[in-house]
């Protein structure tokens, strides 16, 4: 099938109490990892494309990777998605180049700023089939251009929502509450260690979403920053050179909670790039001689698509559902 929008996705995915997995693309590898759990997962997926990954990719192959996955994957639906489109400039560009979604992030705006820039883009997205998401609150945490200190981030306001969606006709609305962008997504003091003196980050504000929901009954809802940074690949990565202390993600367990509630779409990107990343170190320490790409590329394409696989059936809870 040909990409799709989110519309029936998301509804599909409200009424079944799970949520669509979005992952972040940047290589053939990690595209090719991704679809093919899905695909043997039966599950709906979302590619998205961040600016950081258009620079370094370009579009026309970032698409062209994507459209190879469709046809590769006729049987699930795919939907192409612009991640953090900082301007509409950005979101016009993805629009008019085939995506069949974009988000316009206006969360460093003031609200009424918010407002407009995503109403502009809604309006041209809508004349031309496409769907959007927009975003209140600020998420802490650093991923590709998305840079936000602790200091600056803010849960989204409840009572911000209902006029939001009215007022720009957005199709799906991000918000914060207690996620974080990147690997780092919070400091040792933020934390509390368990009896075995591992981290454990605060918990989510399960409250404000049930407040979001209950003011936009029906309405999808979008969580970024949601990666667990999966501790084996942490690991790994230390291991085999790397230096990654205190790295820690959000517990799966919310993130399922989540996913059975108004949160129809979870986005997942640092889990990818370090189980890439700690599976090279790790083929390189093994094999030191080695300098086929070949050689070092399957082995991490086979972990993402196993970790790819975990997110659907034990996290998202879509496996089947395509």
């Amino acid at each position: 099938m040909p990409l799709v929008t989110s519309k029936e996705m998301f509804a599909k995915a409200y009424d079944g109490g799970y949520a669509v997995g979005a992952f972040n693309v940047n290589n053939m590898e990690i595209v090719q990892g991704i679809t093919e759990a899905a695909r043997e997962e039966k599950a709906p997926l979302i590619l998205q494309v961040s600016k950081g990954a258009r620079a370094y990719a370009s579009h026309t192959y970032l698409f062209k990777l994507v459209e190879a996955a469709v046809i590769e994957c006729p049987e699930i639906p795919i939907v192409l998605h612009l991640d953090h489109g900082p301007d509409f400039e950005t979101c016009k560009s993805c629009i008019d180049g085939g995506f069949t979604s974009v988000m316009i992030d206006g969360s460093s705006y003031s609200f009424e700023e918010n407002i407009e820039i995503t109403r502009k883009v809604v309006e041209y997205a809508h004349e031309r089939g496409v769907v959007v998401e927009g975003e209140l609150g600020t998420l802490a945490g650093i991923e590709d251009d998305v840079n936000v200190s602790f200091e600056d981030s803010s849960y989204t306001r409840p009572e911000e929502v209902e006029e939001f969606v009215a007022k720009t006709g957005v199709d799906s609305l991000a918000i914060a509450i207690g996620t974080s962008h990147g690997a780092y997504k919070f400091t040792p003091e933020q934390c509390t260690r368990n009896e075995k003196g591992v981290l454990v980050p605060p918990p989510l504000r399960f409250d404000i979403l049930e407040e979001v929901s209950r003011r936009l009954p029906g309405f999808p809802i979008v969580l970024h920053g949601a990666s667990s940074v999966p501790p084996e690949y942490v690991k790994m990565i230390n291991d085999n050179g790397g230096k990654m202390p205190d790295a820690v993600g959000i517990p799966e367990d919310e993130l399922r909670k989540a996913a059975t509630s108004s949160v129809c779409k979870i986005n997942i990107d640092s889990d990818l790039r370090l189980t890439l990343t700690g599976t090279v170190r790790k083929f390189f320490a093994d094999n030191p001689s080695k300098f086929d790409p070949r050689e070092y590329l399957k082995p991490a394409r086979a972990n993402i698509k196993e970790l790819v696989r975990h997110k659907l059936v034990h996290v998202l809870g879509c496996s089947g559902k395509a």
